[in-house]
Parts: C-alpha cells; structure tokens; sequence
C-alpha cells in the first residue's frame, strides 16, 4: 500500500521536483526561517554545541546554529530536487554539485580488495547515490553501481521509507539493488564474500536499540557511545577502510573526500579504526562546524 500512495504523490509532485533548484532553494530559505522561528530541537543544537565547543562565546555558538539552520533548508531543497532527477544524471553533474576528491586511492584498493567505507552526517547525507554514481563515473571501468552498497536504518514510517530510499536512488538504474538495511547487512556481506564490493557504513548516529557491537571514544570533548559494525564486518573480511567525509564549498556544491584508514582491517583492528575515524571527523567538524547535524542526539 506504501509504493501504491508513494506512486500517486509522486505523480503528483513530480513536475514540481523538476523546477529548477534555484527555485526550491528559494522554498528551502523560507523552511530554513521556519525551524528557526519555531526552534525546531533549538535545545538540542544548542546543548551539542556549546559541549562540543566549550571554548566558544554564546554569540558564537548562535552564528553556528544560524548557518546550521540554514544548510539544512539546503539540504531539503536539493534533497526534493535531486528525485526529481531521476535517470538525468549527466544534467545533475554537468551543475557541478559534486565533485570527488581521493577517488583514485579508491580505484586502488578496489583493485586489490573490498572497501569499507564509513561515512557521517555532514554535507547532504541524502545526496549519497549521487557521491556514489560521482565516484563509479569517474572510475572508468574500476568501478559501477553494482559494486557499491550503502547501508542505511529502516525508517519507521512505510511512506518516508519508500519516499527516501528511491529519492536517494535517483540517478541510479532501474535495477540498482545496493541499498542495504542495516539489520541484514552481514547476511548481505556473506552472501557476496566472494565478490569485490564497497561499502557504506553511516557511522556516527547513536548506537541503534539492536546495535551489539559497540565501542566507546573521547568525541568534541565528549566520551560518545558508538556503534563498531562497519569497522567489525571490515575486520573480519579484510577490507581496505576509507573516511568519507562531504563538505559543503559553496550553495549547491559538495566536495566529497575519501581518504585511506588501512589497506587491511584485519591488521589495524576496529578499536584503531574507530578511533581513527572519529578523530578525522573532529578535525573536520570543527573547520566547518555548521556543516555536520546538530539537532540530532547524538549524545543521550
């Protein structure tokens, strides 16, 4: 019943994803005002915040939250845009809304073995189909879409489940079938043991009520309980590990950059992994701090 009403809105809205993205950027302001004005989880974002920078002034730590509020009506804006794109991909790259940076250590260590990449909230996290089909692109004939799953949570709602999952797959083909949910993922993993895949882990939401394999590190001056699982399932198959991390340069452009962890993650471990991961992630949060997620709780 889900993909029949997901089907009949889509219809519905369909020419109105296909306006140009100047146009929902226009929209994607007047929300920007709206989550301000009605303080959406403005507590949230402002407690993770000022415990994530105890150095900084209120005055500062607001300019934050303001810049935050306002990338996230971008993010929604190219998120409604971007499934109106579907099958249109050369028309979304030739904007020049992605650009990859460290794709041919990727193209490396795929020639060798399976990539565990972990990944984060920060740039447009629903934009990930559009980083992955950058990436196989640019490849040549390393890479494709049929060698790349992303893991993501199963959303509680059918229709926001439906609405999502397809949104992100826009500019992949009709057969794509590398979206993952998280609680079938090692069944996924063993099925394909013998093929060469990359992966991409979300890795820094908090630890989900089934998550068992969990961790604990010092994060933006909190100790964070973190989930382990990507780095685990690449500790145990070998894979080369890669920090993904997509920063928002300029409106309507992301620089997305992969850089190696290990060439084995059975020789480094998942602790190191972790630890690594999470201490690339700081150093990125905090030279662009409005462009990672604040107002989800990260920390309970």
């Amino acid at each position: 019943m889900a993909k029949l009403w997901y089907g009949i809105l889509i219809a519905i809205i369909r020419p109105w994803q296909s306006l140009p993205l100047g146009f929902h950027y226009l929209w994607g302001k007047f929300l920007s005002w709206l989550m301000k004005a009605f303080r959406y989880r403005r507590d949230d974002v402002m407690i993770n915040l000022a415990r994530s920078f105890p150095g900084l002034k209120y005055k500062e730590l607001k300019k934050i939250a303001r810049q935050f509020y306002r990338n996230l009506g971008m993010i929604a804006a190219e998120t409604v845009w971007l499934g109106g794109r579907a099958r249109r991909k050369q028309k979304v790259f030739k904007k020049g809304i992605v650009s990859v940076e460290g794709g041919r250590e990727v193209y490396e260590a795929f020639a060798k073995r399976s990539i565990m990449v972990l990944n984060s909230h920060a740039g447009n996290w629903e934009l990930i189909g559009a980083y992955m089909q950058k990436l196989c692109d640019e490849s040549g004939d390393l890479m494709s879409e049929k060698d790349v799953a992303v893991v993501y949570r199963r959303l509680h709602g059918k229709f926001s489940e439906e609405f999502f999952r397809r949104n992100r797959c826009a500019l992949q083909s009709k057969s794509f079938d590398g979206y993952v949910e998280s609680r079938v993922v090692m069944r996924h993993v063993v099925r394909h043991r013998n093929e060469r895949k990359l992966y991409v882990f979300p890795n820094d939401q908090y630890p989900y009520g089934t998550a068992i394999a969990r961790a604990s590190v010092n994060f933006l001056n909190q100790e964070t309980e973190v989930m382990t699982g990507g780095a685990e399932v690449a500790e145990r198959l070998g894979m080369s590990v890669f920090y993904m991390y997509a920063d928002r340069t300029a409106k309507g452009k992301y620089t997305v950059r992969f850089s190696k962890i290990c060439d084995d993650a059975a020789a480094l471990g998942k602790d190191n992994i972790i630890k690594e991961y999470y201490r690339r992630l700081e150093e990125d949060i905090r030279k662009n701090p409005s462009n990672y997620l604040w107002s989800h709780r990260r920390w309970k």
